[in-house]
């Protein structure tokens, strides 16, 4: 054996005492049981007898990155099938809360599992109507009430298995949403926006204090309306992301969003800095300021469109800050009308290809220089 391969020998043996260290330190911080829960048991915790729609305060409650009930009728049909014939459920994942807080002390959050929840609640009130069955198709049509006293003792008795994970509080949170990242990390139905409220990157300061109060800004809630839909689907969140995002790296592109912007925020978590935090919520702002100023129908393609188009909104928010950090106390000469609405724009924020890089950087660019423009 040669000196350098003696060399890499040792460095081999060191990486994996480092690695062993590393997995039995997560072990020990590590730490669950199982438990079996009645369907009965699990929506007397779960749901609030003062309240049918508050799915927040029982002692079985949905934290606030989960995303809303998505469950169509035959997905909801299907699960509750499941459960009358004896088929197995997967795992329910909540977590004990451990709190100085009174209002939080042992309390289960649901970590997985509450689109499975909800089902059963609104199927034990007769809110889920039986359908596309599979295996007892004389059930269509059926709601709780329409079955017998009998199946509905036994449905109601029917055990789901939960993994209860279990740690301090610190430690539990993080544990919590990691779960929660994990999970859905593969899912289709859940959208980037949804998993990165899971993720740990949701408890930076940056996505507290300038992401969600950007979020929550009343002027852009005016100048970029949203359907109810893609309220839900956490569409604002998206845009204000993509703003910082683009505004700050549009370099850094390369034609793939989700990952851009995922590396952008993760760039984002060890920011705490209070001085950077407030410039990034004034640079948002301003933006806002000076789109209410001079664009007459803010982020709408028309001057009577009810919903934001992704492209239009990046073209103009990011462009007027580029132009912002150019020529801060702009003044467009350009009557903005005059260019915003006619066709030479309309063909760069065409939805074909829209995040490819060129496009992206053109319609930016389009903006940035017809507010230059002397």
């Amino acid at each position: 054996m040669n000196s350098n391969e003696e060399k890499a020998l040792i460095e081999l043996e060191s990486k994996k005492e480092k690695v062993e260290q590393k997995l039995k330190k997560f072990r020990k911080n590590i730490s669950f049981q199982t438990r079996e829960w009645s369907i009965e048991s699990i929506l007397e915790k779960f749901i609030n007898p003062d309240d049918f729609d508050d799915e927040y305060s029982g002692e079985l409650y949905i934290p606030d990155y989960q995303r809303k009930y998505k469950w169509n009728n035959k997905i909801a049909s299907r699960f509750i099938e499941s459960i009358l014939i004896g088929f197995p459920i997967p795992y329910i994942f909540i977590s004990n809360i451990e709190s100085d807080d009174n209002e939080f002390d042992g309390r289960i959050e649901i970590i997985d599992g509450s689109q499975r929840i909800r089902a059963l609640k609104y199927f034990i009130n007769n809110k889920i109507i039986l359908s596309d069955l599979k295996e007892v198709q004389e059930l269509d049509g059926f709601t709780f009430n329409d079955l017998s006293i009998g199946v509905q003792r036994r449905f109601k008795r029917s055990t789901l298995r939960l993994v209860e994970l279990l740690g301090d509080t610190e430690s539990n949170e993080s544990m919590r949403r990691d779960l929660f990242e994990r999970i859905n990390s593969g899912s289709v139905a859940l959208n980037a926006m949804e998993q990165r409220r899971g993720t740990d990157y949701a408890n930076s300061k940056f996505y507290k204090e300038v992401l969600v109060a950007c979020v929550n800004n009343e002027l852009f809630q005016k100048l970029a309306p949203l359907s109810d839909k893609k309220y839900e689907d956490k569409d604002r969140e998206e845009l204000v992301l993509r703003f910082f995002a683009y505004s700050e790296e549009l370099d850094k592109y390369k034609g793939t969003v989700a990952p851009f912007l995922d590396s952008y925020l993760k760039s984002k978590k060890s920011i705490n800095d209070d001085d950077i935090l407030a410039k990034l919520l004034l640079k948002f702002t301003t933006m806002l300021e000076f789109v209410e100023k001079y664009f007459p129908s803010g982020f709408r393609k028309t001057p009577n469109s009810k919903v934001t188009y992704r492209t239009f909104f990046e073209a103009i928010a990011v462009g007027v800050t580029l132009a912002l950090d150019n020529k801060p106390k702009l003044k467009p000469k350009n009557f903005v009308a005059s260019w915003i609405f006619n066709d030479d724009f309309k063909k760069i924020i065409a939805s074909d290809s829209a995040n490819n890089t060129q496009k992206l950087k053109a319609r930016i660019e389009y903006v940035k220089t017809k507010l230059l423009e002397d």
